[in-house]
């Protein structure tokens, strides 16, 4: 009942994770929307905001969900929040992110060079790649070759790591203390509307009740 007429296609699916096809500003709408209409206390929903923002800081792209459900639940946040709040790291922002976090990190370790988006990424393309053959090695004709991993994860891992968990803290913070006082405004306005809704219905009624025509003689009878 509740499923497409006609199914997407796994390439329909892909390209909407990167672009959806109202925009990703309509996106962040809808997902600010379900964040605000989640029944729980705002400071729950704040701090499962704050970690599904600050664990997007990271670089451990594909359990970005799960590391932010796990934080949530440490914290005591509201997960469905958490799972909601890691769309704000998307294909458009995550570019900046990652030149931030790992400049952050790198000039930290006092490491030198600056790395473009597409030289990170590049990278950890390249790493999967190799991690996965190395995996495989066992198991068939190949062989394992771990350098470029490690010169991977001191050059390019460790540093974004660094980075985006500073950035990732503080940007989570920072939204924790913004979303605290959005939730309550959007309760306080939820229940006066729900107020004003019960105040006009119960005005009806007492005016339908004023309304109502008085027994008839017959009526009298057949009441007494």
């Amino acid at each position: 009942m509740f499923k497409r007429r006609t199914p997407r296609s796994y390439g329909q699916i892909a390209s909407d994770m990167i672009y959806p096809r109202g925009g990703w500003r309509r996106a962040g709408t809808y997902v600010l929307h379900r964040v605000r209409r989640l029944p729980d206390h705002p400071h729950r929903i704040a701090r499962g905001v704050a970690a599904g923002v600050g664990v997007s800081f990271t670089p451990l792209f594909g359990f970005h969900f799960l590391c932010a459900a796990a934080m949530a639940w440490l914290i005591g946040g509201n997960v469905l929040a958490a799972l909601l709040a890691t769309f704000a790291i998307n294909p458009v922002t995550v570019p900046f992110v990652a030149v931030l976090c790992l400049t952050t990190g790198r000039f930290i370790l006092g490491l030198h060079g600056d790395l473009g988006p597409q030289m990170i990424f590049g990278e950890f393309s390249r790493a999967s790649e190799e991690l996965w053959n190395n995996i495989l090695a066992p198991f068939g004709p190949r062989d394992a070759h771990w350098g470029h991993l490690a010169d991977f994860f001191q050059q390019i891992f460790w540093p974004y790591m660094i980075g985006g968990l500073i950035w990732g803290t503080i940007i989570g913070a920072a939204c924790h203390y913004l979303t605290v006082p959005v939730i309550r405004a959007y309760h306080k306005r939820r229940v006066k509307k729900m107020e004003d809704r019960i105040a006009k219905l119960r005005q009806i009624q007492a005016r339908q009740g004023e309304l109502k025509p008085p027994a008839t003689a017959p009526d009298r009878k057949r009441n007494s």
